[in-house]
């Protein structure tokens, strides 16, 4: 059996969560690998055998994504030519996690294409909504990687077809601590306004930035800021005494599974991360609507006063692979 399973390589989250799927998919058949997007810093260990720009989001640096850049950096013949490209006939499984590329060509040519992401999750009537309409938001979250059938994973199991997350391995294994330090992950904020906010929170606390914007590390007022790297960030989670971050799905979901406390700013312009906040929020963890400073009483709090939330995560990747392979390899075209 041949297998294609897409990923999307915009963000860590995707990436992160196929290190625990590929090792499962390499058992089940010939497995070839697709990477589409930018602005991701974690990397595959493995052989991709397509690479391709895709459609990305740009991180800004004041909350949300920069529009501009998006658009600018969106190559529409380009994105045309990569689907043409992809044979996707050639695949018996094809595998999706929010990826457009493989997901248009399926559609161009008729082939199935089985949805396995958290946004497959997000988008179920059964899931979480902000209480704000975002009806632009939607449609782009429909209709930028559609399927032909969804799975997906998210921090409750709202519906038949959507599971708990998928905690990789790494995480799972991690002896945990607690250092004294809070662990922040907050890419579509510039180190100017973490630093300004973060170090009036309340005196002696230690905050651990990890920044897409700046390559070398500094220190001022109790806050350090240093590159992103993978294992650094997580060393960071697993010692700390608890996460600020955007509402994205796996650090969030890391962090409960780490027993850590948890608070998360969700990115402006960005539907998923206000659908996840309310989940998020449904389950006590507390939500902010930005980094400006009249939110300082509030991270304080949450320093002071924030619990973790306990949560219940099974290892369940094996069993819903087999149940995608049982139900869709072949049969569907």
């Amino acid at each position: 059996m041949k297998i294609l399973y897409a990923i999307q390589g915009t963000g860590n989250g995707h990436l992160s969560r196929a290190r625990d799927i590929i090792p499962v998919l390499q058992q089940k058949g010939e497995l070839d690998l697709l990477v589409s997007g930018i602005q991701a810093d974690v990397s595959l260990p493995y052989p991709i055998k397509y690479t391709f720009k895709g459609l990305s989001f740009i991180f800004g640096k004041k909350g949300g994504v920069d529009m501009y850049q998006t658009f600018a950096k969106a190559k529409s013949r380009r994105f045309v030519n990569e689907i043409r490209s992809l044979p996707v006939h050639e695949y018996d499984l094809i595998l999706n996690d929010f990826e457009p590329v493989s997901s248009w060509a399926c559609r161009l040519r008729g082939k199935a294409c089985i949805g396995l992401s958290h946004q497959s999750a997000v988008l179920s009537p059964k899931a979480p909504q902000p209480k704000h309409t975002d009806w632009m938001g939607k449609m782009v979250l429909m209709n930028y990687a559609p399927v032909t059938v969804a799975y997906g994973f998210h921090f409750k199991a709202y519906d038949d077809n959507i599971f708990p997350p998928v905690v990789r391995k790494q995480i799972r294994e991690l002896p945990v601590s607690d250092k004294g330090h809070y662990t922040v992950y907050l890419p579509a904020y510039d180190d100017e306004r973490l630093l300004e906010v973060l170090s009036q929170v309340s005196p002696g606390t230690r905050w651990e930035v990890f920044s897409k914007h700046n390559q070398k590390p500094l220190e001022s007022a109790g806050v350090t800021i240093r590159p992103v790297n993978n294992e650094a960030f997580i060393q960071s989670l697993a010692s700390c005494t608890g996460i600020l971050c955007g509402a994205g799905f796996e650090t969030p979901a890391e962090a409960l599974y780490l027993g850590k406390k948890l608070m998360v700013i969700p990115m402006k312009g960005q539907y998923e991360q206000h659908c996840n906040a309310a989940g998020l929020e449904e389950i006590g963890v507390p939500v902010i609507k930005n980094l400006k400073k009249k939110r300082i009483p509030e991270i304080r709090e949450w320093v002071e006063q924030g619990q973790p939330i306990e949560v219940n995560y099974p290892d369940i990747t094996e069993q819903i692979i087999d149940m995608i392979i049982a139900k869709y390899a072949g049969l569907i075209h």
